[in-house]
């Protein structure tokens, strides 16, 4: 049996097996996302995998999820950090998924050099001098950025704040 005979075997015998078990644990949308994860990484490891693969399949799901998970707490991180770091008081807006998903949806609506001078120091950790370095430009200009990122994207989550309490 070649490779793609046995991963198409392999899909067929074990795909509502992973599906269930990722819907056990995300929604719909994201099982779905994880089942196709799962099986393109079974697909690149074709030739290592056991005779028993769905331990395997289960842990390369879990390990899917797992990393959306890391990844969900440090976009919380982030937003507790670039509030804090804002001016005046910012309410923190990543009490949880819901808010987690306003201030992604807040950082996508900045422009590019916005968002990406925000991430920058909140995200990646740099100081101030090691991001304009990233950025191209001096510091006292990415200072500028900086600052205007952090009111933008302040406003932007106050205006999201008051269409909910409306």
């Amino acid at each position: 049996m070649n490779d793609e005979e046995r991963f198409t075997a392999l899909f067929r015998r074990h795909h509502a097996q992973v599906l269930a078990y990722a819907l056990r644990r995300t929604d719909t949308a994201r099982a779905e996302d994880v089942v196709a994860e799962t099986f393109a990484a079974a697909w690149r490891h074709i030739g290592k995998l056991s005779e028993e693969p769905l331990p395997w399949l289960y842990r390369t799901a879990w390990n899917c999820l797992a990393n959306e998970r890391r990844s969900n707490a440090r976009q919380v991180r982030v937003a507790g950090r670039v509030a804090a770091e804002g001016e005046g008081v910012v309410a923190d807006h990543a009490a949880g998924v819901a808010e987690n998903a306003e201030l992604m949806a807040a950082l996508g609506k900045l422009p590019a050099r916005d968002r990406e001078a925000l991430l920058l120091v909140s995200w990646e950790g740099l100081d101030q001098r090691s991001a304009a370095s990233a950025l191209g430009c001096s510091v006292a200009a990415f200072k500028v950025r900086l600052h205007r990122a952090r009111k933008k994207l302040a406003a932007l989550l106050a205006v999201h704040e008051a269409v909910q309490e409306a």
